[in-house]
């Protein structure tokens, strides 16, 4: 039997009569890039908040290391080792970089010598340390984005589930966001994504899952998910298909 560090095994959300997620089903490997894209409304934060804890499934349950965690509290969640972003990043503004990241790493140590230790070593990692004085209200948005994931890392998580880390961005920005990701993976990070850049997410992940009107429809590698007509016809379109066979 194959083993998977998360296992999303037939979630559904309701809230009233809306059906959000409608028995969605996937695993994912230690190592992988996860990406889950779709249009607007298809679930997919929804899907992110009943796996994060942050919402309690209608049915169905998450696996994350052979432990139920289907309605846990998001902070249990995280001390296992599953941590997010949001897609609208909220820094603790009256402090600096340094001492957001340290916020992150008292999930593992209520020693403020041995946080301090962990966000020095983080801000080296994703290139903050020339930064960790600024207020964090100071920031780029590209900057708080990485902030955003900095503490995260703090945490020591398994997995890292990013929620549109590319949105708002320019290319330069775009870059380095995928870049960091490959970078982490490398290192052993497993993650999964939420992402509307195809251009940048594509490339980057080992399998791809559609959602559409909070119904999975299809999952698989890349490639085969551009050609879908089902997938095209839902969410990328013709021009992208287009561009896609060209490249």
């Amino acid at each position: 039997m194959e083993s998977y560090m998360m296992s999303v095994d037939n979630v559904t959300m309701k809230f009233g009569s809306l059906v959000a997620n409608s028995n969605v089903s996937f695993n994912v490997k230690e190592g992988e890039i996860v990406s889950l894209i779709g249009p607007n409304g298809a679930g997919k934060t929804t899907l992110f908040n009943c796996v994060t804890g942050f919402y309690k499934p209608s049915s169905g349950k998450v696996i994350f290391n052979g432990a139920d965690i289907t309605g846990v509290r998001p902070d249990k969640i995280a001390k296992l080792g599953l941590t997010r972003t949001f897609q609208i990043v909220k820094p603790l503004k009256s402090m600096t970089v340094k001492e957001n990241i340290m916020t992150g790493a008292f999930i593992r140590t209520n020693k403020f010598s041995e946080a301090e230790k962990i966000a020095e070593e983080v801000m080296e990692r994703i290139n903050l340390i020339e930064k960790r004085d600024y207020l964090s209200s100071s920031l780029t948005i590209a900057d708080k984005k990485r902030l955003e994931i900095a503490r995260i890392l703090a945490t020591q998580p398994k997995m890292i589930m990013l929620d549109e880390a590319m949105a708002g961005l320019n290319q330069t920005e775009i870059k380095e966001v995928m870049k960091l990701i490959v970078t982490l993976n490398k290192q052993g990070m497993t993650f999964v994504i939420v992402e509307h850049i195809m251009e940048a997410i594509m490339p980057i992940s080992d399998r791809v899952v559609v959602l559409n009107a909070g119904v999975k429809i299809l999952e698989d590698i890349p490639q085969n998910v551009v050609n879908n007509d089902e997938v095209i016809k839902a969410y990328l379109g013709e021009k992208y298909h287009a561009k896609n066979q060209k490249s």
